[in-house]
């Protein structure tokens, strides 16, 4: 992580760490599976599974910053904007990265880029203007912490293997493994290598999922300890989501699939239930948190 001065949070950074770890064995477990399976095709496992690495890391944030519609502006067209950017840059002692706005009246914010160098933080045109200055600057803090501690990096690495299991998932469904004879060991192959990376991906999904709150509710304590205005913040996040009740439902589909990388996400489900396939902890999950930082900050 690059020297900044946004605070640690050593029991979600934990909790972060492990399940990263079991990730990460899920997926070496994964492939040798698929090496044992498919003994006379491990360097096309290889292949693929290179393949598709390099391609998420590299361009999958830059695929979404184009698909959410974010163009970046200069500090002439918002300066307000860029002038919250370069405070708090300089209060958590971070580079800046570049400044994005999206034309969309779905009231959000998110960052992108893989390290400091290709950070993007974008603010939608429905948040510019739904919000007071310390909100902002309370939800722009947020989407900093993310950028100083890489996190759309972990995630990208994090998602990468339910993407893997889902690709070979397809190409199994398909029949691209079958071997040719129709002898009884091609058809339980044909067999396992679609069940084997169904359940990989159902598992490596409910992790990724529950890292994501992880992150997210490390972002808020962050953001709130570096403004030390925990109140703002929780202030952002009621608004904002109240304001999502009163965007068109096709609107708010359309925004649905970038979920992930937003500020809140675009509609809640709030059956308990649905809570584990959340990318984002709950409202009241985050405002309890919000709410524990600004009574240690008064003490």
């Amino acid at each position: 992580m690059n020297r900044t001065r946004f605070a640690p949070d050593r029991g979600l950074s934990s909790r972060m760490v492990i399940t990263m770890f079991l990730i990460g064995l899920l997926y070496v477990v994964f492939v040798g599976a698929l090496l044992v399976l498919l003994r006379g095709a491990w360097p096309m496992v290889l292949i693929l599974a290179g393949g598709l690495f390099v391609a998420q890391f590299w361009f999958s944030d830059k695929i979404a910053a184009f698909s959410m519609g974010a163009v970046e502006v200069t500090p002439e067209q918002y300066p307000q904007l860029h002038g919250t950017i370069d405070r708090l840059c300089a209060l958590a002692d971070m580079p800046k990265p570049r400044v994005a706005v999206a034309q969309s009246d779905v009231p959000n914010a998110f960052a992108t880029g893989r390290n400091a160098d290709n950070a993007v933080v974008c603010a939608t045109t429905g948040l510019l203007r739904r919000l007071e200055p310390e909100e902002l600057e309370g939800v722009l803090a947020h989407e900093l912490s993310h950028v100083a501690h890489k996190d759309v990096a972990v995630m990208t690495i994090a998602s990468f293997l339910g993407v893997l299991a889902g690709v070979i998932t397809r190409i199994g469904l398909w029949g691209g493994f079958r071997q040719r004879g129709n002898n009884q060991n091609a058809a339980i192959v044909a067999l396992l290598i679609p069940l084997v990376s169904a359940v990989v991906y159902a598992i490596s999904f409910l992790l990724t999922r529950m890292l994501s709150r992880y992150r997210e509710l490390s972002a808020d304590r962050t953001g709130a300890q570096l403004t030390g205005r925990p109140s703002a913040l929780a202030s952002a996040l009621t608004k904002v989501s109240g304001a999502m009740a009163r965007i068109p439902t096709e609107d708010l589909r359309k925004a649905q699939p970038f979920n992930a990388f937003f500020f809140a996400p675009a509609i809640v489900n709030r059956e308990t239930v649905s809570n584990l396939f959340s990318t984002h902890p709950t409202l009241e999950q985050r405002l309890e948190q919000l709410g524990r930082i600004s009574a240690e900050l008064n003490r």
